[in-house]
């Protein structure tokens, strides 16, 4: 009788380490995330992306940008080629010389 005591004992010992084991594992891996990583524009100088109340925007001189308005207005282009742009009444984007696709919801 003490065998099998000692066993079923053991088993929910392992068992019970286990299971707090895996229980834990999301609170261990739950770091912060990486920084992004740096933005620079091709003269060297860093992109200022910039986020407030009035919404949110970032652009490379010369290159691609976007911008998102508080409203859930917003667009994004890169200079001589695709953009889109889009809002609460659907979206629409183009490529230049090429298809344009609108989405309503």
């Amino acid at each position: 009788m003490n065998a099998t005591l000692k066993k079923a004992m053991t088993s929910m010992l392992f068992a019970g380490a286990a299971a707090s084991s895996i229980a834990l594992a999301p609170i261990a891996a739950a770091d912060d995330p990486p920084p992004p990583p740096p933005c620079f524009n091709p003269d060297g100088t860093p992109c200022a992306p910039a986020a407030g109340p009035e919404g949110a925007g970032a652009e490379v001189p010369g290159g691609p940008g976007a911008m998102a308005h508080p409203d859930g207005t917003g667009s994004a282009s890169i200079p001589g080629g695709p953009w889109a742009v889009f809002g609460p009444g659907g979206a629409e984007a183009c490529v230049p010389g090429g298809p344009c696709r609108v989405v309503t919801p």
